[in-house]
């Protein structure tokens, strides 16, 4: 194939859907194809059609029928449509990209799955096109793609991302740029009301009336105003009358609200002070009922609204004119009926507190009461149609906190309440909106059916949430009275959040809202989709608004810090309720300077608008969506209603098309540019397309718009937008004249590719089939061409004969062709496998839909009939003899075969998973025998069987060569093991065919055939199968070698060809743990064997991973150890990573003491190679062993080596060598000195400081750790000796300063010696710098700072002395002594040697300072220990003090062990005794006290204690014994006990519940009962 042929196709997987709007390509997006044909079969069953192809159109004269609309559409089945088209020029696909791509889906009727999927290269055979190896792992697939992908033309137009402040939902899909465009039409025409206008805001009107403060629209509009006056006009704009001129009404202040009765005859006016006044329209000189406010100081019993509370809202109660709720600023509403009063007697009016509480019981009410006021007020208005709430009176109120619905007839009753949404943002602002809609009659879509009321219903919001209520009736019971209240139920239905705060909300339809948001922007609602389809900006309109709430809520705002209301709102926005009213789809609005009206623009009035704006593709757009429902058809005033909405647009919209296709060809042609013109047209077309398709008239799509563009020689341009309509499903029949057009005009592109994807989806029964084919077969789509004549005339092997007589014609000619157009041919014929496979699996090609299965099984019989049925010889299949001519027998198979024979079987290896095969199709013969051909018969009745045997009889040498016969051999193997019960052989067949797959000719095969052969050895055994194993071997079939030696249990050949396995070294430890695992039982000759085997592959082993191979030698043959090591003698690397796995394992299992199983040699070897490859390890890994796992001079020169001073040092002293440890420790501490005193003496000169500075303090930290290290040491000798050492007295141990050190003092001594000797050098020198001031701010990255370092080693130095002192003060446990003076013999050694080296103390001042430093800390901490000890003692002795003085109450009366009263009434003249014996008893000791007292004061003389011991006492102590003696012998039972518990015991009960009675006691005993301790048996 050439370049430019691979480059124009990459096959299925490359094409990318860009039109996203395809509603499958949505549901079925990654989706496996299983699952969208599963997908489909859910959507349509097979065999459901129902395609209407009875419309006539008349194209230049001539009739053709079949141009109505289908129905049965390639998306209703689920079958995905073509890919999308490109624009740039293409040639012929590839055999690669269009014939089969890697697929594990099994075929469609119930057939078993394939093999599974092996990746590899794909080469190619003799002369084939289609990809050679894997053949049985691959499914193939049409070029044209299943999924649903429309055209690549973007949407025209295109969609706009937002609304603006006025714009249309409508019109934002019309605009293809992305910014916001204004529409051309006024979303809601604005007309201001000029004469009312003048009279109620000019200067005169204020003058006279006052400015308007609230506006009512009914019959008539009605205004109130600040001078107490309503002003009531028509809608002629004529001031009908004036109310409360002359009356109290002009003394009540401003009119703050006003409503107009049910029928209009009736106004009602709340005042600022209070009082409420209704009119007569006809009678306005004075009011119909007045209701004046209540003094409630004065009548505490009467409810109304106070003085000081300015009516907000106000409404009437159904019809009535005396029914009238309100509600104040102050949070109360109530309800006000009034009788119809009598001549002389005067109208009473009731009135019902319905929400609220009075100021004066919030006052007197306990507890903080929140602020709260009624945002908003409405009654249930009256509809056309009848309802029962209608009579209830109902009042819905919202305040901060609550929806309240009440009914207020007959009584006032609370029917639903609802909190305010958790979705209301906690610091948005506080507004609050509700409008009622009531039940109306509904047109029935029925002729003669009854109209229907529609439900009542609420549209309330919070902040910017709103939420619609419906209110439904219950139907009474058979058991409730007439007299019973209706029963409704109140259901939210759904709920919109807005972008900001909504003040007002208005019905203007029954499906249509319009709210009012915070900064003045109208939207238009719908209530069904809760989409917003329409928005205004009401700014310049200036609408009224007043601050009605902040006074009476600012408390409520201001708590915003306080957890109980931190939900709440952060401020309180204006009312614009009295200025937002809608009345029968009209809104009107109350400005400061002005009133106006308004109406939405209704569909054609914007279609209009777009018209007159020149924008008639818009109009045409804009039309469709109005007819399919879309664009918020209510919102612009079409009915619901499909037949009604459709007959109202469709003539509209065909007046646009023919119109626009007049001007745009008229007109336009000459004012606009040609880039111009051609958009424009471009445009058109898809409108007038999608329109024509939307109202299902083919006749003007074909005869009118095409013929437009075909006159015009813009042709291209309908067809490109035809093509998306196509591709959708949506047009399936076509013209003949338009299909000729089509053809040339995708050919003309070389666009071939893309137009077989239009035409496979359109309908084949319509089309001219002598056109199609010659029109196909001229340009080379064979897909379309198998399409049209599969559907068309059921017909499954004309076209397959031509395609392979035109192979062979290729072949015979190829010198009279040129190269690209014998690839150009072959590619064609390359189509027949992917059709084969479609078709032999019963699915349509190329579509991919699911055949009915009548049809599925002819379509199979005349394809396996063409191939396999009789031959040119006219000998049938099963007459095979000698007589027979095998090389002329079967034309067409053998055609096929020396076409591409891989590709082939590969196909027939997926129609052998089909059902079909499984044996005769007896249903199919019963069901239609008349109707069956003699070939279809015989296409039934192949099977598998009768395949192979003419494959096999066929396919011989030396027609094909082994090239090709390794594929037959592999179909053979891959499908016997599959279909044991259809496919019988004999033995010599399948030897040869084993002796094939293991001579096969080209490596890129191989492990294809060796699965092949696996699959064979499932159901086939050669008789002499160990003669065979050199061919295996040759073959390099390992796998096959493996399985045949595990079978045979020949452990080492099997670890010998795991070895020679280089593809799978992997599973070598697998192999070896299998060999050496114990319950094999092998011999000792076997293991020995095998361990021979290991050795001799050992560097194999290692290569693979050195972890594994240390892993598994360890667990199954340690003895192997030695053998691994040696072939790892040259890589240390290696043989440390080995040494780690089996000496420090990585699961906690396996961390365990190894050393009687491990050499010693291996644990120094392994140190030794930690030193080079890991060294600060090295310490933590010899803390591990123990003494004599190691040998310290095989060690020791390599920790030195490697600086592991530490380590070296461990080693010594637990080798006994604790002072040469010390020796080289300190040793290391002068090496660090003086690298560090090296580094500070060049520093000034050193051109990188940040480097510098991190050197010296990493000498600082390693002399940190090693003085640490040093400690460590010295703690432990000096705990050793403390164990050896006897005890000293006191006397002994103060006079043994003097004495000589000791071994571990001595060490204390070096190391103390050796840090302060660093310190003195280091210090000395770094006094001698300044800081640097190299850096900026905070940041202290390449400064040097000698304090800092100072300070470090002091702190080192002040680190070693408490632990001396630690070490040599703390007392030991058990016998040893307490070595109070070696830490001062220490110190006086220290000092001792540092006179020497520095006869002046100054320069050891510093470090002094450091040791002094760490007794002051620990005086001090010591201190501050006990201070907060001592507070903690007091409090909790002052707790205890005060819990003992308060005692405790008993629970009851009784005692808990006895049952018996032991105080309180009814206990008995006992309790009297005992307590006169008490009272004696207190008495006698107080005058004993006193006594003492003047005894002791004579004696003493006032200075010191004098003690003095009376009878008196004892005589006492007996008394009150005899006297407890004598009590219980007149039944009291003695002293009683109260626990903390509260719960009450006698004492001697509690003594017997105990088992330990406690009796009196004389002497000494009594006074030893307090010191008894009681636990309460209760409690325990």
């Amino acid at each position: 194939m050439s370049a430019v042929q691979d480059e124009a196709y990459d096959g299925p997987e490359n094409l990318d859907s860009e039109d996203e709007d395809c509603p499958e390509s949505v549901e079925n997006a990654g989706k496996p194809e299983t699952e969208r044909i599963e997908n489909s079969q859910r959507r349509s069953p097979p065999g459901r059609e129902t395609a209407e192809l009875h419309a006539k159109v008349n194209v230049n004269g001539r009739t053709y029928t079949g141009y109505g609309k289908q129905t049965y559409r390639l998306q209703d089945e689920g079958i995905d449509s073509p890919p999308s088209s490109r624009r740039g020029r293409e040639r012929s696909p590839s055999a690669d990209g269009s014939l089969s791509a890697p697929d594990n889906t099994p075929s469609a009727q119930g057939s078993l799955a394939s093999s599974p999927s092996r990746g590899g290269r794909l080469g190619s055979s003799r002369r084939s096109l289609t990809p050679s190896l894997r053949p049985f792992d691959r499914r193939f697939r049409a070029r044209i793609n299943s999924s649903p992908l429309g055209s690549s033309r973007a949407a025209s137009p295109a969609f706009l991302s937002a609304h603006s402040r006025s714009s249309s939902a409508t019109y934002a899909i019309l605009d293809g740029r992305d910014i916001e465009v204004e529409a051309p039409w006024e979303v809601v025409r604005w007309t201001k009301l000029k004469k009312l206008t003048g009279q109620a805001f000019s200067e005169v009107g204020k003058r006279n009336f006052g400015r308007p403060t609230c506006l009512a629209v009914s019959a008539s509009i009605a205004l109130g105003t600040s001078k107490g006056v309503i002003l009531v006009f028509d809608y002629s704009q004529n001031l009908k009358s004036i109310m409360g001129p002359g009356t109290r009404a002009v003394e009540s202040g401003a009119v703050t609200s006003i409503s107009i009765s049910a029928d209009h005859s009736t106004m009602a006016g709340g005042h600022a002070s209070g009082n409420i006044f209704t009119w007569e329209l006809a009678k306005p000189a004075k009011p119909f009922l007045h209701i004046t406010p209540v003094e409630r100081s004065k009548t505490p019993d009467n409810d109304g609204h106070s003085p000081d509370a300015a009516i907000l809202h106000i409404g009437f109660l159904g019809i009535r004119h005396t029914a009238l709720a309100s509600a104040d600023d102050k949070g109360m509403a109530f309800s006000h009926l009034a009788t119809r009063g009598m001549g002389m007697i005067a109208r009473s009016v009731k009135t019902t507190r319905i929400l609220g509480r009075y100021p004066d019981k919030l006052a007197s009410a306990a507890g903080h009461k929140k602020p709260s006021s009624v945002l908003s007020f409405s009654p249930l208005p009256l509809g056309n149609a009848e309802h029962s709430a209608d009579t209830m009176g109902l009042v819905a109120m919202v305040t901060p906190y609550l929806l309240v619905i009440v009914s207020t007839i007959p009584i006032a009753q609370t029917q639903f309440k609802a909190p305010r949404p958790k979705e209301v943002a906690s610091h948005s602002a506080m507004t609050a909106a509700l409008a009622w809609f009531p039940s109306v009659r509904l047109k029935s879509k029925l002729m003669g059916s009854p109209e229907q009321p529609s439900r009542v219903k609420l549209a309330y919001c919070w902040s910017n949430i709103l939420t619609v209520l419906d209110v439904v009736e219950i139907e009474p019971s058979e058991t409730s009275g007439r007299s019973e209240l209706p029963s409704l139920q109140f259901r939210p239905r759904s709920r919109w959040k807005a972008d900001e705060s909504i003040v007002g909300v208005q019905w203007l339809s029954r499906s249509v809202l319009a709210i009012l948001t915070i900064s003045q922007q109208l939207l238009v609602l719908e209530d069904h989709t809760m989409t917003v389809t329409d928005s205004s900006d009401l700014i310049q309109k200036h609408i009224y608004h007043v601050d009605l709430f902040s006074g009476q809520l600012s408390q409520l705002v201001d708590q915003l810090e306080d957890e109980e209301v931190a939900s709440m709102h952060g401020v309180v926005a204006d009312a614009f309720y009295m200025s937002f009213k809608a009345y029968k789809g009209r809104l009107f609005l109350l400005g400061y300077n002005e009133i106006s009206f308004g109406t939405l623009s209704n569909w054609a009035d914007r279609l209009l608008a777009l018209v007159e704006d020149g924008s008639y593709i818009k109009a045409i757009v804009l039309a469709t969506q109005y007819y399919m429902g879309g664009a918020g058809k209510v919102t612009v005033g079409l009915p619901e209603d499909d037949g009604t909405r459709h007959q109202l647009v469709r003539e509209k919209l065909s007046e646009l098309m023919l119109a626009s296709l007049k001007y745009a060809f008229g007109k336009a042609k000459n004012e606009n540019s040609p880039p111009a013109r051609q958009q424009l047209l471009d445009e058109l077309a898809m409108a007038c397309i999608q329109a024509c398709v939307s109202i299902d008239d083919m006749e003007f799509l074909f005869d009118g718009v095409y013929s437009w563009y075909r006159e015009h020689d813009a042709m291209a341009l309908y067809l490109e937008n035809l093509e998306s309509v196509i591709d959708k499903g949506e047009v399936t029949i076509l013209p003949p004249m338009v299909i000729k057009d089509l053809v040339s005009h995708y050919t003309a592109q070389a666009r071939e590719p893309r137009l077989e994807e239009i035409l496979v989806n359109l309908d084949p029964r319509t089309m001219d089939i002598d056109q199609i084919t010659n029109l196909c077969k001229k340009n080379g789509l064979y897909d379309a061409l198998f399409y049209v004549w599969n559907q068309a005339l059921n017909d499954y092997t004309a076209i397959l004969d031509d395609l392979l007589d035109l192979e062979m014609t290729q072949r015979n000619s190829d010198i009279a062709h040129t190269k690209i157009a014998v690839l150009d041919k072959e590619a064609n014929v390359s189509k027949v496998y992917p059709y084969l496979s479609y078709i032999l699996t019963g699915r349509i090609y190329p579509t991919g839909k699911e055949m009915l299965e009548n049809e599925a099984n002819l379509a199979k019989a005349d394809l396996y009939n063409f191939f396999f049925g009789r031959g040119s010889d006219g000998v049938p299949l099963g007459d095979i003899g000698p007589q027979s001519s095998f090389r002329t027998n079967f034309p067409k198979l053998r055609k096929i075969l020396n076409f591409d024979a891989p590709s082939f079987l590969s196909m027939l290896n997926e129609a052998f998973e089909d059902s079909f095969l499984n044996g005769p199709q007896e249903r199919m013969h019963s069901e239609t025998p008349q109707n069956l051909t003699e070939a279809q018969r015989f296409g039934l009745s192949v099977n598998r069987q009768r395949i192979v045997s003419i494959l096999v009889e066929v396919m011989t040498p030396p027609d094909y060569g082994p090239d090709a016969m390794v594929y037959l051999d592999m179909f053979i193997a891959r499908n016997l093991p599959k279909f044991p019960q259809f496919i019988l052989l004999p033995g010599h067949v399948l030897h040869r065919v084993l002796l094939g797959l293991c001579q096969y000719v080209n490596d890129d095969i191989a492990d294809d055939c060796q699965l092949s052969v696996e699959y064979l050895f499932s159901v086939y055994q050669p008789p002499d199968l160990r003669s065979l194993l050199p061919l295996l071997h040759e073959a390099r079939f390992f796998r096959v070698l493996k399985s045949i030696h595990r079978a045979d249990k020949r452990y080492a050949k099997l670890l010998q060809t795991c070895f020679e396995d280089q593809e799978n070294l992997n599973g070598i430890f697998e192999c070896v743990r299998d060999c050496l695992r114990p319950s094999n039982g092998l011999s000792d000759q076997e293991a020995a064997e095998i361990r021979v085997v290991i050795v001799e592959h050992a560097g194999d082993l290692i290569s693979a991973d050195v972890a594994k191979t240390a892993t598994t030698i360890d667990q199954y043959a340690p003895e192997l150890h030695n053998a691994m090591l040696s072939t790892l003698s040259k890589d240390n690397a290696r043989q440390f990573e080995y040494l780690h796995v089996i000496l420090e394992p990585a699961t906690s299992a396996d961390d365990k003491y190894r050393i009687d199983t491990i050499l010693r040699d291996f644990i120094e070897q392994y140190v030794r190679l930690m030193c080079e490859f890991d060294p600060s390890h090295v310490r933590s890994y010899l803390d591990k062993l123990k003494t004599g796992d190691l040998r310290l001079e095989e060690v020791l020169p390599a920790l030195e080596d490697s600086g592991a001073i530490d380590a070296a040092v461990i080693l010594m002293v637990r080798e006994g060598k604790a002072r040469e440890g010390i020796n080289r420790l300190t040793q290391h501490l002068d090496t660090l000195e003086a690298a560090l005193l090296g580094l500070l003496n060049g520093a000034a000169d050193s051109p990188d400081m940040e480097n510098t500075t991190e050197a010296a303090q990493d000498l600082v930290d390693s002399i940190q750790q090693y003085a640490r290290v040093g400690t460590w040491v010295c703690q432990g000798q000096t705990r050793a000796a403390a164990q050896n050492k006897p005890t000293l007295s006191r006397a002994k141990s103060a006079g043994s300063i003097d004495k000589a050190l000791t071994a571990d003092e001595e060490l204390w001594l070096e190391i103390v010696y050796a840090i302060v000797t660093v310190t003195k050098s280091v210090s000395g020198l770094l006094e001698e710098f300044e800081p640097t001031k190299e850096s900026n701010g905070d940041d202290k990255a390449g400064v040097f700072e000698p304090t800092r370092m100072t300070r470090a080693l002091r702190n080192i130095v002040q680190e070693t002395f408490t632990a001396v002192l630690n070490a040599t003060t703390t007392p030991q446990q058990g016998e040893s002594r307490k070595t109070d003076t070696s830490f001062l013999r220490i110190l006086r050694a220290f000092l001792s040697r540092a006179s020497f080296s520095s006869p002046s103390l100054s320069n050891l001042r510093g470090v002094l300072s450091a040791i002094f430093s760490a007794y002051s800390y620990e005086e001090e901490l010591l201190a501050l220990s006990n201070k907060l000890l001592d507070k903690d003692v007091f409090v909790h002795v002052e707790e205890a003090d005060a819990l003992r003085r308060r005692g405790w109450r008993p629970l009851g009366q009784c005692c808990e062990g006895c049952g018996k009263r032991v105080w309180g009434p009814g206990a008995g003249s006992y309790v009297w005794h005992a307590w006169q014996r008490g009272k004696e008893k207190r008495d006698a000791v107080a005058r004993t006290r006193s006594a003492n007292h003047v005894s002791a004061s004579v004696e003493t003389n006032g200075k010191g204690k004098a003690v003095t011991r009376h009878p008196r006492k004892i005589t006492i102590t007996e008394a009150i014994t005899s006297n407890g003696s004598q009590a219980e012998q007149d039944g009291e039972r003695g002293a009683l006990v109260v626990f903390s518990c509260r719960h009450m015991f006698h004492r001697s009960c509690l003594g017997e519940m105990q088992d330990g009675a406690i009796e009196s006691r004389d002497g000494d005993q009594e006074g030893r009962k307090s010191d008894v301790e009681f636990e309460c048996p209760l409690c325990i």
